[in-house]
């Protein structure tokens, strides 16, 4: 049976250390920073949205593209392949991947590429001061 355990506490180290010392030959152990959160992603989705709909310089895409345009921009490896219905669709590196901090670089350059092309968002911007 996996487990996730997630290491806040030094109690929750000692348990992670007992999961490790009773784990069967060949089990494996992944250990790696915490992952996106909800907030951070349903920020990335509003701002995605509120750039494919202001079309800035242009361009017409969905956000689901302009996020495979800002993670390549950020240096993850993506690209587009055909598909069966003869549309482009984006394959790679996914940002349910990122850590926190590598989910709030791909936020940051979301939001400093939109303020740069007027873009009206639909969400303030929580790291704005007024």
């Amino acid at each position: 049976m996996p487990h996730t355990v997630i290491l806040r506490s030094q109690a929750q180290r000692q348990l992670a250390h007992e999961y490790i010392d009773k784990a069967p030959a060949n089990a494996v152990v992944t250990i790696k920073e915490e992952a996106r959160n909800l907030d951070q992603n349903a920020r990335l989705w509003a701002s995605l949205s509120d750039i494919s709909r202001a079309k800035p310089e242009g361009r017409c895409h969905t956000p689901e593209v302009w996020k495979c345009l800002f993670m390549q921009a950020l240096g993850y490896q993506s690209r587009f392949e055909m598909g069966l219905d003869g549309q482009p669709f984006p394959v790679g590196f996914s940002s349910s991947r990122l850590s926190k901090p590598e989910f709030a670089d791909l936020i940051t350059i979301v939001q400093e590429y939109g303020d740069r092309h007027g873009v009206a968002w639909s969400e303030p911007n929580p790291y704005e001061t007024a």
